[in-house]
């Protein structure tokens, strides 16, 4: 496949992504509603996977934020730092001390087990990147004086807010302006969308964003939600993907959206909270490839799986063109982040290539 990605020396950063990361705050093995003490982490669905573009798979990132100017801001900054992420692109934002003018996203996040889902809790109206505008972010820097190979950007960060919407759109079209890839995780969340218009607002939005984006990461429902299409002939519990009316679909977006390059999404079958079946397929010049099946996969954290496969996906299409390369080393990249505690991947390179090439669970001395 064709991706006229941008070469690197003309470039400072490899991908960027642009969204809100918050601070988690992780009961382990408890429950949030009982806990004395929490394990604090850093975390959000756009910069999961520029973290592990860093991190795993050794390239050059920033992530394009905002923090309010305070203590937890500075945090935040740290624990980004300690993932080798450069921080030179995050806005700060004054703020009066007690929030109101504007603050830090916190995120409660428990794991589950066996039967006991995972559960997420969010404290994040109002936050500092949901308030930023372009002129803040200055885009025009980014993309047309520093250079970016591939920008990375998502559903999440759009429904945070109006201004959010239109922070999203600008920074895909400048992106797109000085020749930028750009992937985009629809991630639908109704309750995100509610308090700024709901499904018609997600639409509207989503469908801006689509004629600028490359690669595009979502499921049925996602497509469904944020773009209009359906899938014909699945079951009522979408248990299973129909891959036939999937491909359909897929084809039909594609005529909408001849920009799409790529179009990728996991499959998730939950066994327990703790056991997972697991796969993900990618669409690419009208052809479905899917990944290795990962079936009783043994979850120890399931938040973030996808933002690595993601992660996974990403690198092995900016470095084989390969759709089906690019599918299996983003399944193999959930797989093994789901396997260690907090959002993002711990994993290695090395690593993924083992997985993907069968590699067992032996000790290794």
């Amino acid at each position: 496949m064709q991706l006229n990605l941008k070469s690197k020396d003309k470039c400072k950063f490899d991908a960027v992504s642009l969204g809100e990361v918050m601070l988690r705050l992780d009961p382990g093995e408890g429950r949030i509603r009982t806990a004395r003490s929490f394990r604090a982490w850093e975390g959000g669905g756009e910069y999961n996977v520029i973290r592990g573009l860093h991190k795993c798979f050794g390239m050059d990132t920033a992530v394009v934020t905002a923090f309010a100017d305070n203590e937890v801001g500075k945090l935040m900054k740290d624990f980004i730092e300690q993932g080798g992420v450069d921080t030179s692109l995050i806005f700060w934002k004054k703020t009066d001390g007690i929030g109101r003018i504007c603050r830090n996203g916190i995120n409660f996040t428990e794991r589950g087990f066996g039967i006991r889902g995972a559960v997420g809790c969010s404290d994040r109206a109002n936050t500092a990147i949901s308030q930023a505008k372009p002129d803040e972010l200055n885009f025009e820097k980014i993309f047309g004086e520093l250079g970016v190979r591939w920008l990375h950007t998502g559903g999440i960060y759009a429904a945070l807010s109006e201004q959010s919407c239109e922070t999203v759109i600008e920074a895909c079209r400048v992106a797109k302006k000085y020749g930028t890839l750009i992937s985009y995780d629809l991630n639908y969340r109704p309750s995100m969308w509610s308090a700024i218009g709901g499904q018609a607002k997600a639409q509207e939005v989503n469908k801006e964003i689509a004629k600028y984006v490359d690669v595009m990461i979502g499921n049925e429902e996602d497509f469904t939600a944020c773009l209009g299409f359906q899938v014909e002939g699945n079951d009522a519990n979408l248990k299973e993907l129909n891959l036939d009316g999937y491909k359909k679909m897929i084809g039909e977006a594609a005529k909408t959206y001849p920009n799409f390059k790529a179009v990728a999404t996991t499959l998730r079958t939950v066994r327990t909270a703790t056991v997972n079946d697991w796969k993900a397929i990618c669409w690419a010049d009208g052809e479905i490839y899917m990944s290795k099946a990962y079936d009783g996969l043994e979850i120890m954290d399931r938040v973030g799986g996808g933002d690595s496969f993601a992660s996974g996906l990403i690198y092995g299409l900016m470095t084989t063109g390969d759709p089906e390369k690019a599918v299996n080393y983003g399944a193999a990249h959930g797989a093994l982040a789901m396997t260690t505690p907090g959002d993002t991947s711990m994993a290695s390179v090395k690593e993924v290539e083992a997985i993907m090439g069968g590699a067992g669970a032996r000790v290794k001395r």
